[in-house]
């Protein structure tokens, strides 16, 4: 974007901020993204002067403009999320297993390829290929072409040195050194082959299941209900598919997603798909749940559409354990109860991963570093 170049011009030196300088610029950022969920949460009633967030208050406006999908209340949910992991204990903790030293070649320039279905989904990618000490060529999705520019900017406010290394693009991404690609199954097939001759991490369709037991207390349901709705379920790591034990009233899940209902009811782009799926379901003369505003669905896909959850009743759960195993290139997390399934998420903090949960179970540091 053009503000990322115009603070170059006014950067004195091109030498990479420090690994600690780095960690102190991204611990300030996540403060400011702190503050600046205050501003998204009470947006139509934010009459603040402050310059810092009159100019926050009109890129949610740019950003609500441009894609209804991103809600105020999801803006600020993204926000302080990513503040609650920005902290320089979190950063530190994070970078310390890695070899900065070992990287071999410095301000190597890396292209990230990034989606846009919820609000700053490409901030993890952004932030590895900084904290690694590489350029970032950033082709932003259509779908998100505000917030992450915006606190770019505000990133090389507090670090000066960033200037120089970070460049959005809508151009066709050329002289780059590595990529990192995300996209939907059909995309990933072109950039596979388009960059198979780069180092590279490319990213498919992946998908959130939740296995319930039938021993789920009613705020271990409620979290269930808030991994299916946040961001509308439009994120990887939201949950479209649910495991229900044999004798479970799949009743109960609906029930549980009732605190969502008017936030997902007032949503006329959400309100649209879901009266469109239940008419197909009509017409097909298919058997659904329906709350009014989630449809549920018995089927063996992992993948549904918006306002439909998939459920499949299951009786032995090592016969589940050992097929979710089998799918595991399907699924980016699992949300249970149940410690005994591999890297298991607690219900509720599906939309709140750490650092060092990586998109695809790929090390994204490591790669940067290994380049």
């Amino acid at each position: 974007m053009h503000y990322i170049n115009d603070l170059a011009l006014m950067s004195n030196s091109p030498i990479f901020p420090s690994v600690e300088e780095r960690i102190v610029a991204f611990a300030k950022l996540g403060e400011h993204m702190q503050r600046m969920s205050y501003v998204a949460e009470s947006y139509n009633d934010y009459t603040s002067n402050e310059e810092t967030h009159s100019v926050f208050k009109d890129v949610l406006s740019q950003c609500k403009t441009r894609n209804p999908w991103f809600t105020s209340d999801n803006i600020a949910y993204s926000l302080r999320s990513w503040a609650e992991v920005l902290t320089s204990e979190n950063l530190n903790i994070w970078i310390q297993p890695y070899d900065f030293e070992k990287k071999r070649n410095q301000d190597l320039k890396i292209a990230v390829i990034m989606a846009g279905n919820i609000p700053m989904v490409g901030m993890h990618d952004f932030l590895c290929t900084l904290i690694s000490g590489n350029r970032l060529l950033a082709k932003l999705s259509k779908d998100d072409k505000v917030l992450l520019p915006y606190l770019a900017k505000v990133l090389c406010e507090f670090e000066p040195g960033f200037t120089n290394f970070i460049e959005f693009t809508e151009e066709k991404i050329e002289n780059f050194d590595a990529v990192i690609a995300t996209g939907s199954n059909n995309t990933a097939r072109y950039f596979e082959y388009y960059f198979s001759k780069y180092p590279h991490i490319i990213r498919k369709n992946r998908n959130g299941v939740a296995v319930l037991t039938g021993n789920e207390s009613e705020s271990e349901l409620n979290g269930i209900a808030s991994d299916i709705c946040r961001y509308f379920g439009l994120g990887c790591r939201s949950i479209s598919k649910v495991f229900i034990p044999n004798g479970y009233d799949p009743i109960k899940l609906l029930q549980a997603c009732s605190p969502f209902e008017e936030q997902l009811f007032s949503h006329f782009k959400y309100m649209n798909n879901y009266n469109y799926q239940k008419t197909i379901f009509l017409m097909n003369l298919e058997l659904f749940f329906d709350s009014g505003t989630i449809l549920l669905k018995e089927s063996n896909a992992y993948s549904s559409p918006i306002a439909v959850i998939n459920f499949e009743f299951y009786s032995d759960p090592e016969v589940l354990k050992t097929q979710l195993n089998a799918d595991m290139n399907l699924i980016q997390t699992i949300v249970s109860i149940d410690n005994a399934l591999p890297g298991a998420i607690q219900p509720g903090n599906v939309q709140n991963p750490q650092l060092w949960d990586y998109s695809d179970g790929i090390d994204t540091l490591e790669f940067l570093l290994s380049l």
